[in-house]
């Protein structure tokens, strides 16, 4: 398994690194000025008085704090979780703290991105020793002033004590803490002693939510503000040849109808291609309005002439396409250990077995929008983004401006899956605005986010093992996709390591439609793919399957190869704390259960899924989870984390479906687009390994297993194995379901 670097904190690099780490925080020298901890939280905080210290953080003059969130907060909790970890080193009271999201700041935050669930784990040393760094200058400043030994001084709930009795606030000595240099070495809490770091803190969006304040991307106004729905071609890959706006323009609200693409297209002709690939060379149609209701009405309402420029793809070309590929001896190898195909050879029975997965929509419950206002001299860019650096330096470079005068403000989003990843609708807003110089809000609806989007690819495994003497000697894994190729780091996940003879290879098909990543990339499926043919494995070598798992899991625990990304050890001690708390094997007749484990964003995780038959028909009751990511900052947020990432998988492993007919998308909206209703969801019920390891990755892991807990159940209770999503559509087609 990887090590896990950790920098060295001396006093020359303190500053530099707590703002070279990702998403790090740098703490001034006058912090905490008016730490007041017998002061009562106003009802209304931010009337009151605050005093800018630095980037990150404003005191009140009544002593409280706020913390400036780097990162996008797109529902995994960073926005409650990241600020605790400073807070809890720091030694202030979490009742005295209020968290504002902070802007795009490349000076100050490094890493202001959401996703691969890596927020909290890249932050994690960066946080601790720059609060424990500022409290150990507030004590020294402290132990000057009373002339004595700061061994002496200790601080908790931002006051200063000593063996004499003295006691000081912190606001008290923060001046003369600005004078004294940056410790060499501080000491960090040890767990036992945390007082924030591993309670249940409540979101502290929360109170805003439920009273509807202004949070997300579509709540932001501002003076002045039009509104832009976009028609882009409805099959992927044409071009516009002309349009009338004659009837839209009819439509009371509708302020004018232009076209951009432009700018786009020179900016894809200068080679910067980077993420850019949702940027269509093509023009669009814009429609210009006083509000969201007549530019929505007034796209509907015009005509356009699109040209089809390429092979117009369909569902059934795609699953032609996907085997051909699997097929093939042409593929890229991206792992091979020992001889497969000499293993097969000798084998004493080979196993194999193929899977598929449709093309999926990321349907975040917010459709994309983003404003943008761009003047003569700056460009004021707000809305939901998981990577506003990004988004912000390729608008700049776009319109040529510089990018220091881009200043891109981050909202809550409405979820965003990796949708959000890619900011096409950024660049869309930011061209429209040039174009008709006024600020501008760019507005999606469900259709266009269904049907002109970015979808996880289609994929197909194919998997091959050869067994012999009782033990799984070999194991060939080969990956067929539509449109990206999606290998990620799945060579170095389980089982590499655990086979002696172990091949992955790839191959992927270049699609004008537009794939990339979904929540959990790679992994998503994969997972389901390799647990549900391990069962298979298992019932082959009659053995327990979870048992099988172990068994393979002790050939890794003591590998040199650095290659190998998870944990042999932390992944058998997940697996058997699920079997403990699931009691598998040992429930009442009529439930069944299916298990599933996998690691993926560094975070182990296993799932036992249970399953009661109603009718002849399969009824998920409860999945059990174990999940070892370390620490747990914020166990609330983070059972959140696993609850909606088993629900996502369960719930798209079992209905979604998408496909496309001559390159067009044949769904546009939940009526006919399926997708886990509330009556569908089973209890989950988590459980955290407790260990004293770095925090990992929340917002994804508990996905990928998911498909694969619920497709083993499913065989449990009907014999029915599951070789392709959705799987009530498969039983459906089997006559199962009826």
């Amino acid at each position: 398994m990887k090590s896990q670097k950790i920098d060295n904190f001396s006093r020359r690099n303190f500053l530099k690194t707590s703002i070279l780490a990702s998403g790090g925080m740098l703490i001034g020298f006058n912090l905490l000025t008016a730490c007041k901890p017998e002061a009562v939280m106003p009802i209304d905080i931010e009337s009151l008085n605050f005093n800018d210290f630095n980037a990150f953080i404003k005191i009140s003059n009544d002593g409280y704090i706020t913390i400036f969130s780097p990162n996008p907060e797109i529902g995994q909790g960073v926005k409650t979780s990241m600020p605790m970890i400073i807070a809890e080193e720091l030694d202030v009271e979490w009742s005295k703290v209020n968290v504002i999201q902070g802007v795009l700041d490349t000076k100050n935050f490094k890493r202001q991105i959401a996703g691969g669930s890596q927020s909290i784990r890249s932050s994690w040393d960066a946080f601790r020793q720059t609060g424990a760094t500022a409290k150990q200058m507030l004590v020294n400043a402290a132990a000057i002033k009373w002339n004595v030994d700061a061994s002496t001084c200790k601080a908790s709930k931002g006051i200063i004590t000593n063996t004499n009795g003295d006691k000081v606030g912190y606001g008290e000595v923060v001046k003369e803490a600005a004078l004294l240099e940056v410790p060499e070495d501080v000491k960090l809490k040890e767990i036992k002693d945390y007082t924030i770091i591993g309670q249940e803190i409540v979101n502290v969006d929360m109170d805003k939510i439920i009273l509807g304040k202004p949070l997300f991307g579509l709540d932001y106004k501002a003076e002045g503000m039009v509104y832009a729905s976009v028609l882009r071609p409805p099959i992927f890959g044409q071009k516009l040849e002309s349009f009338d706006a004659s009837e839209a323009k009819k439509i009371n609200g509708v302020l004018d109808v232009i076209t951009i693409g432009e700018k786009v297209r020179k900016y894809i002709q200068l080679g910067k291609k980077n993420w850019t690939f949702k940027l269509s060379e093509t023009d669009k149609v814009v429609v210009i309005a006083e509000n969201t209701w007549a530019a929505i009405k007034g796209k509907k309402a015009l005509s356009a002439i699109w040209l089809d420029d390429t092979k117009l793809e369909s569902t059934e070309d795609h699953n032609n396409i996907l085997t051909k590929i699997l097929d093939t001896k042409k593929s890229n190898i991206r792992r091979e250990d020992g001889n497969v195909e000499k293993a097969f050879s000798t084998a004493d029975k080979v196993v194999e077995k193929t899977y598929h997965s449709p093309f999926l929509p990321h349907n975040c419950m917010e459709p994309m929008n983003f404003y943008a206002d761009v003047t003569a001299d700056k460009i004021h860019l707000v809305g939901p983004v998981q990577t506003p650096e990004y988004a912000a330096a390729v608008v700049a470079d776009m319109l040529g401006y510089d990018a220091n005068n881009v200043h891109l403000e981050m909202t809550r989003m409405g979820g965003g899956f990796g949708r959000r990843l890619y900011g096409d609708f950024v660049y869309e807003a930011a061209e429209i605005s040039a174009v008709i110089k006024k600020p501008v809000k760019l507005i999606s609806t469900r259709e266009d986010d269904m049907t002109t989007g970015i979808y996880k690819p289609s994929v197909k495994y194919r998997i091959k093992a050869a067994l012999k003497d009782g033990k799984v000697t070999s194991y060939h894994l080969k990956e067929a996709a539509i449109g990206s190729n999606m290998y990620g780091s799945i060579p170095n996940f389980f089982p590499a390591g655990c086979i002696p003879n172990y091949k992955v290879e790839t191959g992927n098909y270049k699609s004008n439609i537009t794939t990339g990543a979904w929540r959990a990339p790679y992994t998503n499926f994969l997972a389901f793919a390799e647990q549900s043919f391990f069962d298979e494995l298992a019932i082959e070598l009659n053995v327990d399957p979870i048992q099988l798992r172990i068994d393979l899991l002790q050939n890794v625990k003591e590998t040199d190869d650095k290659r190998i990304e998870y944990s042999g050890q932390r992944m058998e001690d997940t697996i058997k704390l699920v079997r403990e708390k699931s009691n598998w094997g040992k429930t009442p007749e009529g439930v069944y259960q299916g298990f599933a484990a996998y690691y993926s964003h560094n975070t182990h995780v296993a799932e036992i899924a249970e399953i009661q038959l109603k009718n002849g028909l399969p009824i998920i009751k409860k999945v059990t989870v174990a999940v070892d990511c370390g620490v747990v900052v914020n166990p609330s947020g983070a059972r959140n984390q696993v609850e909606g990432g088993v629900l996502d998988g369960i719930g798209h492993a079992m209905y979604a479906d998408f496909s496309f007919k001559n390159g067009k998308p044949e769904y546009e909206n939940f009526d006919s687009y399926r997708l886990i209703r509330m009556n569908e969801t089973p209890q989950v019920e988590v459980h955290f390994v407790k260990n004293n390891l770095s925090p990992t990755g929340l917002g994804e892991p508990g996905l990928p297993p998911a498909g694969g807990a619920v497709s083993n159940a499913i065989n449990a209770a009907l014999g029915k194995r599951m070789y392709k999503q959705p799987f009530v559509k498969e039983l459906k087609k089997r006559n199962v379901l009826g």
